[in-house]
């Protein structure tokens, strides 16, 4: 099987302010699709610096990128736009929900770029706020929501155009330990009933261990890689 995402050698330096920042330093990753993987690390080891360029929001300073096998650095930007809203979705820390739409508002812009009709829209909405539980609170604004039900909404969202991977950056962070075991199961479950692929970014140990397989950053390297692709 042809892996989802192959990274070779990557490196990616931020010069400020005089100082050149190593973010990432000659990692060699692959991702299979309909992985579970944590990525774990302290602040500062590059681990958000990751998620964009798996995200194609960011290009390497050296090395490749590569997604079903498809170079990003050398991709149109029109290309890297499509991946990003029907390849890839995102899942942040703050939920980033607009406040004055409800739930199922907010998922439904995530499908506004593409060509469907009102009818089918609405019934794919129907379908994602069922999936994560939330089919009663799709009127609801984000300020009634709790912060569990937020990301679910969120997640959701990352969900409304079907795409192959899911990138979580911290998705529990700011939940209770319970929300965040269910939001965790949420995750796992697209990849054992619907084969997507989930890049998991957390501090959370037990959040980690929930993932088959874990890799450790320090300094922008890749210093562990434990358990086994999907």
């Amino acid at each position: 099987m042809t892996p989802l995402y192959v990274l070779e050698g990557v490196e990616r330096r931020y010069d400020r302010g005089g100082t050149t920042v190593h973010a990432l330093r000659g990692v060699d990753l692959t991702i299979d699709g309909g992985e579970l993987l944590a990525v774990e690390g302290p602040s500062g080891s590059g681990k958000s610096t990751l998620l964009q360029l798996l995200g194609a929001l960011d290009t390497p300073t050296a090395g490749r990128v590569a997604f079903d096998g498809q170079q990003l650095a050398q991709a149109r930007d029109a290309t890297l736009t499509g991946l990003r809203s029907e390849a890839i979705g995102f899942v942040f820390q703050q939920f980033n929900l607009i406040p004055t739409l409800t739930a199922a508002e907010n998922v439904e812009i995530a499908m506004v770029p593409r060509t469907r009709s009102k009818a089918a829209r609405a019934q794919r909405v129907t379908a994602l706020l069922e999936q994560v539980g939330l089919a009663d609170r799709r009127d609801h604004l984000p300020s009634r929501l709790s912060g569990g039900e937020q990301q679910r909404v969120a997640i959701a969202r990352a969900l409304a155009n079907g795409p192959r991977v899911v990138l979580a950056d911290e998705p529990t962070g700011n939940l209770d330990s319970v929300t965040a075991t269910e939001v965790v199961d949420l995750l796992a479950g697209l990849c054992d009933e619907q084969g997507v692929t989930v890049v998991l970014v957390t501090h959370d140990d037990e959040v980690a261990s929930r993932a088959r397989r874990r890799i450790r950053l320090r300094s922008g390297e890749v210093v562990s890689d434990t358990g086994t692709p999907a």
